[in-house]
């Protein structure tokens, strides 16, 4: 029966995943994390809200102005509203902002009656003095155009409504339309209302995923077909930047990016920063993507001025004197109702008196990717921390420190929104913290129950009762050992082994495997190697340990040529077998690296299960050289350490090439033959050929270079024409697209 073997690396492991996942977490925006989001963000609002202004007031459509018998069920006649305007410029008011739209006309307009009256003789001069009578639609715009100071609102829609808001408001932009939302109907006001506004804007708003409003879109894109088929991008203001507009005078604004620089990038990481108008130079900072972070205030009834006083003349000009007047309603009828962090029922005109109020003030509210990532870091460094210090602290230590970390983490959130406005999500970092503790606590109590269990049951039967209470009472005095020594490695695989093994049963791909390795492995052990491991269809084994070999390096290059000679009766015998089922026969070809360097070698492995193996870069770099022979079309690669160790084998040069994973270039060579073979003259001119190739290729003398390959290639008959053939497309390549001066004749592998 197999048993878990659980240990400190393990749960260190483990802790240190769950502290990658927390940190990856933070980023988040899983619906989950965007509610401990709103969670902080609403508790900062609700424990410390803005403290309004005294410059904006609602003209409140209520309940008491609709029961009016006079005005009457919204809507009301457009020729009271423009009276509504009227008087509210002749009690002083600043701006007027509409937060309502009129895309109808005047139903109770006089003209409207026409079709009702009929054409009969007595009727004809009511008729007559009815068509004299001016369209209430018409009244209202002259007593907006009039007035000068009235912003008219619009709202974009889902439903296909082929309109488009006339632009008040010109926006300077480039590569905004990216970053902003891009609506594509909604429903404006009739062309006689609108022409007359000094601007119009967007009342559109739009919830979090829990219904409640905290960011207002301020500006947003409208796309339309240009002359030459292109997109064009059509930018509209919120109304509360409108309201805010008008009051500095301005008349076209600025989409600022985060980063100009990578503006071209579609990038989430960059986006607006904010708009600016042009003349005062004011920024409104936004979000990424044009939404204003919204402070507000406790809702109050001095913000309101019901419709009907200001029509019957009985307010207090003093309430509207030099104020902003926004136009809106607080009847629950007229479905205007909005949630907010401090209330659920709220008005939705007070949302945009917020803004401008918050505006006015300059109480701006940041959440920039700067903040986003400093809460990872912290969660990072601070759960490293409590990593680190388990193995050193007990529980109680290490409750203090979370404790303590959650509790600056905190103060130093509180103190960020008090005195910058910045938005710092303290509410996640704490739990994952908190979480990251008690895993670290628990798998403490697991290890330390599992290594006094697991070594009563590995050595009780080995040892006198006293050493055994000594080592589980103190695992670390259980060691694994090892040395570090130079050693000749080699990994060798079959090629293209998971097209072979899809053609095979799972019995024949045993057979297979077995086969193959078993010649394999005994060319290794009668050369006085070490096999490693097995792994899948590979084997990595070594030479010079555990007994000493000075002659590893020559041993383990002679193996990799008589291992190319041990495939030929393997596929012999997997030809008749393939013939006697009429099967295609399987060619096995092997790719095999050789390597020699300073190598960490012993007893590795758990306390459950040891295995002399060896590790380190020299067998990082074999495992390298063993997946480069495809690609340069040979069968074995070795290092220029193991051809100056190996002696006067037939070794052909074949590139500098740097491998994946690291930065010095390796000399690389192939084996084509032993001793015997590498005195032979036609190897000595192939040799002499195959290096003027390489100079030349080296120099930048491409041209040269692909005329000495052929000579290298006619003069090697045909020992290396995958490697030739590889050699020559890159030469071709190089004088297409010619290298910079610095180059080095290094070639980047760009796999494993």
């Amino acid at each position: 029966m197999m048993r878990l073997a659980i240990n400190r690396w393990f749960h260190l492991c483990l802790l240190l995943v769950l502290v990658a996942v927390a940190v990856g977490m933070s980023f988040s925006n899983a619906r989950w994390r965007q509610e401990i989001r709103h969670f902080t963000f609403d508790y900062y609002n609700i424990l410390k809200p803005r403290d309004p202004g005294n410059n904006v007031v609602i003209v409140d459509i209520d309940e008491a102005s609709m029961a009016r018998p006079e005005l009457g069920q919204w809507p009301w006649p457009r020729d009271v509203l423009a009276q509504l305007v009227e008087k509210l410029n002749e009690q002083g008011a600043l701006v007027i902002a509409f937060d309502t739209v009129f895309p109808e006309h005047d139903r109770v307009s006089p003209q409207r009656l026409l079709p009702y009256i009929p054409a009969e003789d007595g009727a004809v001069d009511l008729r007559a003095a009815i068509e004299k009578l001016p369209d209430n639609d018409t009244v209202f715009g002259d007593a907006i155009a009039k007035a000068g100071n009235v912003i008219t609102g619009f709202s974009f829609v889902t439903e296909e409504t082929g309109n488009r808001p006339m632009q008040k408001a010109f926006f300077s932009q480039k590569n905004a339309q990216r970053y902003v939302r891009i609506m594509n109907n909604a429903t404006v006001n009739l062309p006689v209302i609108s022409k007359g506004a000094y601007g119009e804007g967007s009342f559109f708003v739009t919830a979090d995923t829990d219904g409640v409003i905290r960011r207002v879109p301020m500006v947003v894109a409208m796309q339309d077909k240009g002359k030459d088929g292109g997109d064009i991008s059509f930018f509209y203001p919120s109304l509360s930047l409108e309201v805010v507009r008008y009051l500095l005078g301005e008349k076209a604004l600025s989409i600022e990016l985060a980063d100009e620089r990578f503006a071209e990038l579609d990038s989430s990481r960059f986006g607006v920063e904010g708009l600016r108008f042009l003349k005062n130079k004011v920024l409104i900072p936004t979000d990424a993507q044009g939404n204003f972070l919204a402070y507000f205030a406790k809702s109050r009834d001095d913000w309101y001025v019901s419709a009907a006083s200001i029509l019957d003349g009985t307010v207090d000009p003093s309430l509207i004197r030099s104020k902003i007047v926004l136009i809106g309603t607080s009847a629950i009828g007229l479905k205007d109702i909005r949630a907010t962090p401090l209330d659920v029922f709220r008005p939705g005109v007070e949302v945009h008196l917020n803004i401008i109020d918050q505006i006015l003030q300059e109480k701006f509210l940041h959440r920039s990717i700067e903040v986003e990532g400093l809460e990872a870091v912290s969660i990072l460094i601070a759960g490293l921390l409590i990593v680190g210090l388990a193995p050193f602290v007990g529980a109680f230590g290490q409750a203090l420190i979370v404790t303590l970390l959650i509790g600056g983490g905190i103060y130093g959130g509180w103190y960020a929104f008090l005195n910058h406005g910045q938005l710092i999500d303290v509410f996640y970092p704490s739990l994952a913290l908190g979480v990251i503790f008690m895993a670290s606590a628990l798998l403490a109590y697991i290890r330390m129950e599992a290594d006094r269990r697991q070594i009563r049951q590995a050595f009780g039967l080995y040892i006198s009762p006293d050493y055994m209470k000594e080592l589980t009472s103190d695992p670390d005095k259980l060691r694994l050992g090892g040395e570090v020594r130079e050693l000749s490695i080699m990994f060798t695989d079959i090629r293209g082994f998971t097209g072979i093994s899809e053609r095979l049963s799972p019995e024949e791909l045993i057979q297979l495997m077995n086969d193959f390795l078993t010649p394999m492995s005994s060319l290794v052990m009668e050369n006085r190697g070490t096999i490693d491991k097995y792994m899948g269809d590979a084997m990595m084994a070594f030479w010079n340990a555990p007994l000493d070999d000075p002659d590893h390096a020559r041993r383990a290059c002679l193996t990799a040529l008589q291992m190319n000679d041990a495939l030929a009766p393997i596929n012999a015998a997997l030809m008749e077998r393939a013939a006697q089922n009429g099967q295609k026969p399987l060619v096995l070809s092997a790719g095999i690296g050789v390597n020699t360097g300073m190598t960490s070698v012993g007893n590795m492995g758990s306390k459950q299960r040891f295995a002399y193996s060896a590790l380190g870069d020299s067998v990082n770099l074999a495992s390298r050289l063993e997946g480069q022979t495809k690609a340069y079309g040979v069968q074995i690669l070795v290092s220029e350490r193991t051809k100056k160790a190996a002696g006067p084998l037939a070794f052909v040069e074949l590139d500098l090439l740097r491998v994946k994973g690291k930065n010095e270039p390796v000399r690389i060579f192939t084996l084509v033959g032993d001793e015997a073979y590498a005195t032979t003259p036609d190897f000595a001119t192939w040799l002499a050929a195959h290096q003027t190739m390489l100079d030349l290729y080296r120099a930048g003398d491409f041209d040269g270079a692909e005329q000495a390959l052929g000579h290298a290639q006619s003069a090697s008959k045909a020992r290396l024409d995958g490697y030739y053939d590889m050699f020559l497309s890159r030469i071709r390549t190089l004088k297409n697209n010619r290298p910079n001066d610095g180059w080095d004749g290094v070639f980047e592998a760009t796999s494993k």
